[in-house]
């Protein structure tokens, strides 16, 4: 039964999908809110279930034969995971704007875009709107870090 890689993701994600949905329901309730602060992370998690039950029953790569992983496409996954990584511990020290930045930068290049001009002005424009977006339209604050706006 458990014979695929697939099938055996299919039931850690539903392991942790489960622990994902009790961690959710622990969420305090607000009284005078429309749409409480849980309802994004319940969704989630019911999203996350309902996705790796459809993998385990569906289970595509059945009929096929083994894939083999290339060993520069794992120490690119595992390079990119290490990125995430630095970029979740600088987020509040430098703040949102310095390490999306320097992330989308060093990411997009280690991933093959040449085109600095490009890489430059997108990871810079794309940065900024956000930014803004989340602090002056939804006035969901981001971390600020060194840049004093």
């Amino acid at each position: 039964m458990l014979v695929s890689v697939e099938r055996k993701v299919a039931i850690v994600l539903l392991l942790i999908s489960i622990l994902y949905l009790f961690l959710s329901f622990q969420l305090p309730a607000f009284p005078y809110a429309i749409v409480d602060a849980d309802a994004l992370p319940k969704g989630l998690g019911f999203l996350l279930a309902a996705l790796s039950i459809l993998l385990f029953i569906l289970n595509p790569t059945e009929d096929r034969k083994k894939s083999d992983i290339k060993k520069d496409e794992v120490l690119m996954l595992l390079a990119v995971s290490g990125l995430i990584f630095v970029y979740i511990l600088l987020f509040e020290l430098l703040g949102f704007v310095i390490v999306t930045i320097l992330f989308l930068l060093v990411t997009s290049r280690m991933l093959g875009y040449t085109k600095w001009k490009t890489l430059i002005a997108v990871s810079i424009g794309f940065t900024l709107v956000l930014y803004f977006s989340f602090n002056y339209l939804l006035q969901i604050y981001l971390p600020q870090g060194l840049l004093p706006f």
